[in-house]
């Protein structure tokens, strides 16, 4: 190895170049489950797959709650506090007032269950409204959207990041104006929600991403049991493999079969418990007046009748109290858990009906189902489970997921699979719509000369139709304007108390305009009827995308004339037997043809009204009889040799007959389609979207109350800051190394200062605004900057000098190894190395007189050695040896001249081959070898790569591209 290969490896190991992967921003995504009692965050960030957020009491889990005192607002486990203080103003359970009516029997129980609340009728659209004062009222989608808007603030200050993106979980009994109502109030938290998915569904997602492995082709059945803290839910969901177009097969869930009941849940225990306890203070007769009249007592007793369920589920029995319930009067009283299920036996009695309800809808029976598996917080009762166990007959439940996090942790799944900035592994979701819905049309008919109204109905998603998809129903015997409406279908399945909840049964009215003069515009074409096309999006919203009128014609393809070059080769090719027969000719004709519909069972009747599915679904099917056609032609084909025998003389003898000329056969005509726009109004029957001025209303209000608690949590920052400064700089001043660099006279000074401060703060502070206690920091900051300034740079001099020292050192080894480089090959001019000399030398020289003028000084004066001085040394210095770094790796050597080669024969036969004076002899025995080539041998900079480039790839790392993935 030369010297020149010693000298580039030593510059290399000198200053190894490590290079950084340039980061690239990815925005995380969260989800929330929206549950009555409890709310779960959960996120996916760049390095943190599926992570559930700690709330700011670093709980996984944190309360739905809303406080709304005078200038104050708050959330969680603060709300809860002030529950016990002030009822009126915190605000629970406000879910079950979502997309309800004033009239609907649901408000009417919310009523009786929370007297404190103040439950008005909002006018304009017909729902209700939370009044706390005349000029203060709230709707249930605004005090959600602070809700979720207080969850984005925990999410974000968990990913250290911005976040937009989101999935909330609703139950799946919620109806379409119910899902409209979640979407408007995370509209108006500003959030971006990327779907609204089934808790069930979410649940049976969590269970089969873990899972993956265990999913074959063959069908798992499932059964999920879920009750929560106001709702219980029973879902059946099959498990298998499927295949995709864009993945291939991968694992899918589907969702089979849905039983729930709205209003079974563990806060109907509590209620009972609540009142019972409520009965045992009044019979203790220690005061005159009803406890059941005084909201804080009724809210003290909920909360600890919360408490006592939670331990009879592990406890027999258990004492309840609670100190100055009412009047300053304590309460104390005995419960036991046969106690608690004798107040709640009519619910027991409900726990097996939405398992029953669930196998009904999947028209399967327990033997099919291979686990039960439960899910949510009051599953935790053991009532709950001895009974459920009875119901569904098998030696044992399933618990093998978190009860609590399962729905969060499947919806943030589903959001990093929605999101463009995450890769996860593909997961199919077929969810199902718990409600049919249906298309309403009267038309006019006429029987034996006699015309009258028929009222048609055509299913447009059946009960447990799978969702997303789309779907387009036809209209074929309207040539002028009309109106047609969308309800829900048949709901018998519901009980009568469900019926009453549910709501209105119409969505609604689409009136058509236009009709009349399409028609009349293409009279000359063959109407198609007129098409509605359908979307249930992944959030199941059901929505009419456009209204189209389709016409369709025959024209007819002129021939174009053939030239003289082209008779010349048809002749040719006919001379040879290439013609082309009738059959090719049609084949080889263009044809358009309109996509096939499907009509559904209703659309056999005579009044030719069709629905026409155009799914996944369709498209096999259709792919499935194109097959099967293929093959009915294949097997028409004769495979006897007898017969391709005679087959064969007939066609030698068809051949020696003279060949007659063929009549040419006229093109087939084409279909030409042509599309109407048709306007399409429509009137919102259930319950009325917020309007474009009211939801800005809205935002604006709560934008006011989130700036308001900004500005108060602003102040209560500055006003922290500016204690704890005063404490900490008081105690500072008596530190040695604060001593050291001030007098007294500066110390007392400062001291002065900050007790002055203090006083202010103590006496005035309260009332002080933000900026009057940012003034005042800014103030002590300033009197103390020098002190601060010289123990700053005192703690920066070791490391600082430190490293100048270490970059001199390895300045010289570097200059010394770059002039030992041959001065025949030269890397470096003389003048480079010089410049790097003069810098090295003065940079010492700047070091000694400056350390040697900074130990002259006392140490209480501002000094000389400054740290941002040496930042500048030690720029300058790397900078010029970096420059001179890379122009080393880059050079090249100059070539080496080939070595010569001597040839020489022998008398025997042998050749003797001479290279640098060595002889090599070779024998040939059939044919004289040709003369080898010389080897070559690699330059000496490769070589050098070769020894340093170990080391330096094990320190480099290619920069991921710009939109790359996170794979989950």
């Amino acid at each position: 190895m030369g010297l020149r290969t010693w000298a580039l490896c030593g510059l290399l190991a000198v200053f190894l170049v490590i290079l950084l992967p340039n980061q690239t921003e990815s925005v995380a995504v969260m989800s929330v489950d929206l549950g009555s009692e409890w709310i779960k965050i959960a996120i996916v960030k760049p390095g943190v797959p599926m992570e559930i957020v700690l709330n700011k009491e670093s709980r996984r889990k944190t309360p739905c709650s809303v406080a709304l005192k005078d200038n104050e607002r708050l959330f969680g486990d603060s709300a809860i506090g002030m529950a016990a203080k002030n009822p009126k103003v915190t605000f629970r359970y406000f879910q079950d007032l979502l997309g309800k009516r004033e009239e609907n029997p649901q408000v009417e129980s919310f009523r009786k269950r929370f007297p404190e609340y103040s439950v008005v009728k909002d006018e304009e659209r017909g729902t209700v409204l939370f009044k706390l004062s005349e000029e203060q009222t709230y709707t249930p989608e605004e005090l959600l959207a602070m809700m979720l808007n207080y969850s984005r603030s925990l999410a974000e200050e968990f990913a250290e990041q911005a976040i937009k993106d989101i999935v909330i979980t609703v139950p799946a009994f919620f109806n379409q104006a119910e899902r409209r109502a979640v979407l408007q109030a995370a509209k108006l938290a500003g959030l971006k929600v990327l779907q609204l998915i089934n808790d069930n569904t979410a649940v049976a997602l969590n269970y089969g991403v873990f899972r993956r492995k265990d999913i074959n082709a063959t069908a798992q059945n499932i059964m999920f049991y879920d009750m929560g803290s106001k709702s219980t839910t029973c879902t059946i969901v099959t498990y298998q493999t499927t295949k995709t177009k864009e993945s291939g097969i991968q694992p899918q869930l589907q969702i089979r079969g849905v039983g729930f009941d709205r209003s079974l849940g563990g806060l109907e225990f509590d209620l009972r418990l609540r009142d019972h306890l409520a009965k045992l203070f009044n019979e203790q007769k220690k005061s005159k007046k009803d406890v059941r009249e005084n909201p804080r007592a009724m809210a003290k007793l909920l909360k600890e009748a919360n408490r006592v369920k939670t331990i009879l589920s592990a406890n027999n029995d258990h004492v309840a109290q609670i100190e100055g319930l009412m009047d300053d009067i304590d309460f104390k009283s005995k419960i036991t858990r046969q106690e608690l299920e004798e107040l709640c036996a009519d619910l027991f009695e409900r726990v097996s009906s939405p398992v029953q309800k669930a196998l009904s809808s999947a028209e399967m029976n327990m033997d099919e189902i291979e686990q039960v598996i439960i899910v949510g917080g009051s599953t935790r009762v053991p009532k709950v489970q001895e009974l459920l166990l009875k119901a569904v007959g098998k030696e044992e439940l399933g618990k093998n997921i978190n009860a609590d996090e399962a729905a969060a942790m499947g919806a943030v799944y589903q959001a990093a699979a929605l999101s463009k900035a995450f890769k996860v592994k593909p997961f199919v979701v077929r969810d199902a719509a718990v409600f049919p819905i249906q298309v309403e049309f009267t038309r006019e008919v006429e029987e034996e000369n006699v015309k009258s109204l028929k009222h048609n109905k055509r299913i447009l998603f059946q009960r447990l139709a799978p969702y997303p998809q789309r779907k387009v129903i036809t209209f074929n015997r309207y040539t002028d304007d009309f109106e047609f409406n969308i309800n829900y279908g048949d709901l018998s399945f519901l009980d009568a108390e469900d019926l009453k909840i549910f709501g209105s049964h119409n969505l609604t009215t689409v009136k058509l305009g236009g009709v009349g003069e399409s028609f009349q515009k293409n009279a000359e074409y063959e109407s198609k009827g007129i098409k509605a096309h359908f979307n249930m999006d992944e959030s199941g919203i059901l929505s009419l995308d456009r209204v189209e009128a389709v016409f369709e014609t025959l024209v007819e393809e002129k021939p174009e004339p053939e030239s003289t070059l082209t008779k010349l080769g048809n002749t040719i090719s006919s001379l040879f037997g290439g013609g082309t027969s009738t059959t090719d000719k049609e084949n080889a004709t263009d044809t358009v043809q309109e996509e096939e519909e499907v009509p559904t069972e209703a659309t056999k009747e005579d009044d030719q009204e069709s629905t026409t599915q155009t799914s996944e679904q369709k498209d096999s099917d259709t792919k499935a009889e194109e097959t099967k056609t293929e093959e009915n032609k294949e097997g028409e084909k004769v495979d006897d040799k007898e017969t391709k025998e005679k087959d064969e003389a007939a066609k030698e003898a068809e051949s020696s007959k003279p060949t007659e000329e063929e009549p040419k056969m006229p093109p087939a005509p084409k279909k030409q389609k042509l599309v109407d726009e048709i306007g399409a109004a429509q009137t919102v029957n259930d319950i009325p979207d917020l309007a474009e001025e009211a939801v800005k209303k809205s935002m604006k209000k709560l934008q006011e109350l989130t700036e308001r608690d900004l500005e108060k949590h602003e102040r209560e920052k500055a006003a922290n800051s500016l204690e704890a400064f005063i404490f900490e700089t008081q105690d500072k001043l008596e530190q040695s190394e604060f001593r050291k660099v001030s007098t007294g006279e500066q110390r007392e000074e400062i001291s002065s200062k900050l007790s002055q401060a203090s006083t202010w703060l103590e006496d005035e502070g309260y009332s002080a605004t933000t900026k009057e206690l940012k003034d005042k920091l800014s103030e002590l900051k300033k009197a103390c900057k020098s002190l601060f300034f010289k123990v700053e740079e005192r703690r920066k001099w070791p490391d600082k000098l430190a490293a100048l020292d270490s970059l001199l050192n390895h300045s010289s080894i570097f200059l010394k190894s770059a002039r030992m480089i041959p001065e025949d090959d030269p890397i470096f001019t003389e003048v480079e190395l010089n410049t790097l000399e003069k810098l090295i030398n003065d940079t010492w020289v700047w070091k000694n007189e400056t350390l040697a003028e900074q130990e002259k000084l006392p140490s209480t004066e501002k000094p000389v050695l400054l740290s941002k001085d040496i930042d500048q040394k030690l720029a300058a210095l790397d900078r010029e040896i970096q420059y001179l770094l890379n122009k080393a790796k880059f050079s090249k050597p100059k070539p080496k001249p080939k070595p010569k080669s001597n040839t020489t024969k022998s008398e025997n036969g042998e050749k003797n081959t001479t290279e640098t004076g060595e002889k090599t002899t070779k024998e040939s025995t059939e044919e004289p070898p040709s003369e080898p080539e010389p080897v070559k041998e690699p330059p000496e900079e490769e070589k050098v790569l070769e020894l340093a480039g170990s080391e330096a790839d094990s320190t480099t790392q290619k920069p991921p591209e710009e939109n790359e993935k996170t794979e989950l």
